[in-house]
Protein backbone atom coordinates (compact mmCIF):
# COMPACT_ATOMS: atom_id res chain seq x y z
CA UNK A 1 0.00 0.00 0.00
CA UNK A 2 1.40 3.38 -1.03
CA UNK A 3 1.76 5.93 1.66
CA UNK A 4 1.14 9.58 1.13
CA UNK A 5 4.85 10.47 0.67
CA UNK A 6 5.34 7.95 -2.11
CA UNK A 7 2.38 9.36 -4.00
CA UNK A 8 3.78 12.88 -3.66
CA UNK A 9 7.23 11.87 -5.06
CA UNK A 10 5.65 10.03 -8.01
CA UNK A 11 3.53 13.03 -8.88
CA UNK A 12 6.58 15.29 -8.69
CA UNK A 13 8.62 12.98 -11.00
CA UNK A 14 5.87 12.92 -13.61
CA UNK A 15 5.63 16.73 -13.52
CA UNK A 16 9.41 17.13 -13.99
CA UNK A 17 9.43 14.66 -16.94
CA UNK A 18 6.61 16.53 -18.71
CA UNK A 19 8.45 19.89 -18.29
CA UNK A 20 11.74 18.56 -19.67
CA UNK A 21 9.96 17.04 -22.70
CA UNK A 22 8.31 20.35 -23.54
CA UNK A 23 11.65 22.22 -23.32
CA UNK A 24 14.03 19.76 -25.05
CA UNK A 25 11.62 18.23 -27.54
CA UNK A 26 11.72 14.77 -28.91
CA UNK A 27 14.41 13.08 -31.08
CA UNK A 28 13.11 12.27 -34.56
CA UNK A 29 16.25 10.61 -36.05
CA UNK A 30 16.88 13.66 -38.38
CA UNK A 31 18.98 15.64 -35.95
CA UNK A 32 22.47 16.82 -37.20
CA UNK A 33 25.44 15.24 -35.40
CA UNK A 34 27.44 17.53 -33.12
CA UNK A 35 29.82 19.88 -35.08
CA UNK A 36 33.41 18.63 -35.15
CA UNK A 37 35.86 21.44 -36.08
CA UNK A 38 38.62 18.92 -36.90
CA UNK A 39 36.57 16.89 -39.31
CA UNK A 40 37.04 17.59 -43.07
CA UNK A 41 33.43 16.64 -43.63
CA UNK A 42 32.11 18.99 -40.98
CA UNK A 43 29.62 21.45 -42.41
CA UNK A 44 30.76 25.08 -42.18
CA UNK A 45 28.23 27.46 -40.62
CA UNK A 46 26.77 29.73 -43.31
CA UNK A 47 26.72 33.43 -42.44
CA UNK A 48 23.39 35.15 -42.73
CA UNK A 49 22.72 36.97 -45.99
CA UNK A 50 23.12 40.74 -45.94
CA UNK A 51 22.41 43.41 -48.56
CA UNK A 52 25.75 45.08 -47.62
CA UNK A 53 27.85 42.11 -48.71
CA UNK A 54 28.95 41.92 -52.38
CA UNK A 55 30.24 38.57 -53.59
CA UNK A 56 33.44 39.07 -55.60
CA UNK A 57 33.79 37.06 -58.83
CA UNK A 58 36.47 34.39 -58.91
CA UNK A 59 39.72 35.53 -60.61
CA UNK A 60 40.19 33.87 -63.96
CA UNK A 61 43.74 32.56 -64.18
CA UNK A 62 43.48 32.12 -67.96
CA UNK A 63 44.02 35.34 -70.00
CA UNK A 64 41.19 36.19 -72.40
CA UNK A 65 41.64 34.75 -75.86
CA UNK A 66 43.35 37.06 -78.32
CA UNK A 67 45.07 39.23 -75.69
CA UNK A 68 48.78 39.63 -74.87
CA UNK A 69 50.16 40.67 -71.50
CA UNK A 70 51.83 44.10 -71.77
CA UNK A 71 54.98 43.00 -69.95
CA UNK A 72 55.41 40.10 -72.40
CA UNK A 73 55.13 42.26 -75.52
CA UNK A 74 58.46 43.08 -77.08
CA UNK A 75 59.09 45.83 -79.60
CA UNK A 76 61.75 44.78 -82.08
CA UNK A 77 63.66 47.73 -83.45
CA UNK A 78 66.19 47.93 -86.23
CA UNK A 79 69.58 48.03 -84.48
CA UNK A 80 71.21 50.59 -86.82
CA UNK A 81 68.23 52.92 -86.98
CA UNK A 82 69.34 56.49 -87.67
CA UNK A 83 72.83 55.32 -88.67
CA UNK A 84 72.52 53.16 -91.79
CA UNK A 85 69.60 52.08 -94.01
CA UNK A 86 68.32 48.60 -93.27
CA UNK A 87 69.72 45.99 -95.64
CA UNK A 88 72.36 48.35 -97.04
CA UNK A 89 76.03 47.31 -97.51
CA UNK A 90 76.89 49.72 -94.68
CA UNK A 91 74.42 48.00 -92.34
CA UNK A 92 75.79 44.58 -93.31
CA UNK A 93 79.33 45.74 -92.50
CA UNK A 94 78.14 47.06 -89.14
CA UNK A 95 76.61 43.63 -88.46
CA UNK A 96 80.00 42.05 -89.16
CA UNK A 97 81.72 44.44 -86.76
CA UNK A 98 79.13 43.79 -84.06
CA UNK A 99 79.47 40.04 -84.56
CA UNK A 100 83.23 40.28 -84.05
CA UNK A 101 82.88 42.64 -81.09
CA UNK A 102 79.63 42.29 -79.17
CA UNK A 103 79.96 45.63 -77.42
CA UNK A 104 80.10 47.67 -80.63
CA UNK A 105 77.62 50.55 -80.78
CA UNK A 106 77.53 52.66 -83.96
CA UNK A 107 75.99 55.70 -82.28
CA UNK A 108 78.58 55.58 -79.52
CA UNK A 109 81.28 55.36 -82.19
CA UNK A 110 79.96 58.52 -83.88
CA UNK A 111 80.02 60.35 -80.55
CA UNK A 112 83.64 59.31 -80.08
CA UNK A 113 84.45 60.27 -83.67
CA UNK A 114 83.22 63.82 -83.02
CA UNK A 115 85.53 64.10 -80.03
CA UNK A 116 88.46 62.71 -82.04
CA UNK A 117 87.73 65.12 -84.89
CA UNK A 118 87.91 68.13 -82.58
CA UNK A 119 91.05 66.85 -80.84
CA UNK A 120 92.89 66.19 -84.11
CA UNK A 121 92.03 69.55 -85.69
CA UNK A 122 93.03 71.39 -82.51
CA UNK A 123 96.27 69.41 -82.11
CA UNK A 124 97.21 70.00 -85.76
CA UNK A 125 96.70 73.75 -85.37
CA UNK A 126 98.84 73.77 -82.22
CA UNK A 127 101.52 71.58 -83.80
CA UNK A 128 101.10 69.00 -81.04
CA UNK A 129 102.79 65.96 -82.58
CA UNK A 130 102.54 63.86 -79.42
CA UNK A 131 98.75 64.18 -79.25
CA UNK A 132 98.41 63.35 -82.95
CA UNK A 133 100.54 60.21 -82.82
CA UNK A 134 98.01 58.16 -80.85
CA UNK A 135 95.08 59.26 -83.01
CA UNK A 136 96.46 58.85 -86.55
CA UNK A 137 97.73 55.97 -88.64
CA UNK A 138 101.40 56.17 -89.57
CA UNK A 139 100.77 57.47 -93.10
CA UNK A 140 98.37 60.21 -91.97
CA UNK A 141 100.62 61.11 -89.05
CA UNK A 142 103.59 61.53 -91.40
CA UNK A 143 101.49 63.79 -93.64
CA UNK A 144 100.32 65.94 -90.75
CA UNK A 145 103.84 66.25 -89.33
CA UNK A 146 105.17 67.28 -92.75
CA UNK A 147 102.53 70.05 -92.99
CA UNK A 148 103.31 71.24 -89.45
CA UNK A 149 107.05 71.29 -90.13
CA UNK A 150 106.55 73.26 -93.35
CA UNK A 151 104.37 75.80 -91.54
CA UNK A 152 106.94 76.18 -88.80
CA UNK A 153 109.74 76.62 -91.34
CA UNK A 154 107.91 79.69 -92.65
CA UNK A 155 107.51 81.04 -89.16
CA UNK A 156 103.72 80.73 -89.33
CA UNK A 157 101.31 79.76 -86.56
CA UNK A 158 97.78 78.50 -86.79
CA UNK A 159 94.77 79.13 -84.57
CA UNK A 160 91.57 77.07 -84.65
CA UNK A 161 88.51 77.26 -82.45
CA UNK A 162 85.38 75.16 -82.77
CA UNK A 163 82.01 76.86 -82.52
CA UNK A 164 80.05 73.63 -83.03
CA UNK A 165 80.06 70.23 -84.69
CA UNK A 166 76.64 70.08 -86.26
CA UNK A 167 76.75 66.67 -87.94
CA UNK A 168 78.67 63.42 -87.73
CA UNK A 169 77.14 61.15 -90.36
CA UNK A 170 78.27 57.64 -91.22
CA UNK A 171 78.77 57.43 -94.98
CA UNK A 172 80.31 54.00 -95.37
CA UNK A 173 81.44 50.92 -93.49
CA UNK A 174 83.50 47.98 -94.66
CA UNK A 175 85.30 44.96 -93.27
CA UNK A 176 88.27 43.40 -95.04
CA UNK A 177 89.68 40.43 -93.23
CA UNK A 178 89.98 41.62 -89.63
CA UNK A 179 90.23 45.30 -90.54
CA UNK A 180 87.14 47.50 -90.20
CA UNK A 181 86.84 50.97 -91.72
CA UNK A 182 84.18 53.58 -91.03
CA UNK A 183 83.87 56.77 -93.07
CA UNK A 184 82.26 59.79 -91.42
CA UNK A 185 81.24 63.17 -92.79
CA UNK A 186 81.62 66.02 -90.33
CA UNK A 187 79.88 69.37 -90.73
CA UNK A 188 81.18 71.97 -88.31
CA UNK A 189 81.48 75.68 -87.65
CA UNK A 190 85.05 76.75 -87.11
CA UNK A 191 87.10 79.91 -86.66
CA UNK A 192 90.57 79.36 -88.08
CA UNK A 193 93.42 81.64 -89.09
CA UNK A 194 97.10 81.39 -89.98
CA UNK A 195 99.44 84.13 -88.83
CA UNK A 196 102.75 85.08 -90.43
CA UNK A 197 105.91 85.63 -88.42
CA UNK A 198 104.95 89.27 -87.91
CA UNK A 199 101.50 88.32 -86.56
CA UNK A 200 99.51 89.33 -89.62
CA UNK A 201 96.75 86.99 -90.81
CA UNK A 202 97.76 85.34 -94.07
CA UNK A 203 94.95 82.80 -94.27
CA UNK A 204 91.49 82.50 -92.77
CA UNK A 205 89.99 84.98 -90.30
CA UNK A 206 90.05 85.57 -86.56
CA UNK A 207 86.43 86.73 -86.57
CA UNK A 208 84.53 84.98 -89.34
CA UNK A 209 82.89 81.64 -88.66
CA UNK A 210 83.48 79.20 -91.49
CA UNK A 211 81.29 76.22 -92.37
CA UNK A 212 83.63 73.27 -92.80
CA UNK A 213 82.81 69.83 -94.20
CA UNK A 214 85.36 67.01 -93.85
CA UNK A 215 85.14 63.34 -94.77
CA UNK A 216 87.39 61.18 -92.59
CA UNK A 217 87.93 57.44 -92.50
CA UNK A 218 88.74 55.61 -89.26
CA UNK A 219 90.15 52.10 -89.06
CA UNK A 220 90.64 49.44 -86.42
CA UNK A 221 91.80 45.83 -86.24
CA UNK A 222 88.86 43.83 -84.90
CA UNK A 223 89.67 41.84 -81.79
CA UNK A 224 92.77 43.89 -81.04
CA UNK A 225 93.49 44.81 -77.43
CA UNK A 226 93.73 48.50 -78.37
CA UNK A 227 90.11 49.77 -78.48
CA UNK A 228 90.96 53.02 -80.30
CA UNK A 229 90.04 53.77 -83.89
CA UNK A 230 92.70 55.65 -85.85
CA UNK A 231 92.32 58.14 -88.66
CA UNK A 232 93.58 56.62 -91.92
CA UNK A 233 92.32 59.05 -94.56
CA UNK A 234 91.05 62.64 -94.81
CA UNK A 235 89.19 64.49 -97.50
CA UNK A 236 87.85 68.02 -97.59
CA UNK A 237 84.35 68.03 -99.08
CA UNK A 238 82.91 70.96 -100.99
Amino acid sequence: MLDIYTIIFLALAVFIFIRLRSVLGQRTGRERPPYDPYSRDAARPVPPASDKVVTLPQRNTEPPAGTVEADEAEVVRYRWEGVAPEGSPTAQALDQIAQAEGGFDAKYFLTGAKSAYEMIVTAFAAGDRRALKDLLSKDVFDGFVAAISERESRGETMESRFISIDTAELLDASVRGRTAQLTVRFVSKLITATRARDGSVVDGSLDAVADVTDVWTFSRELGARDPNWKLVATEAAA
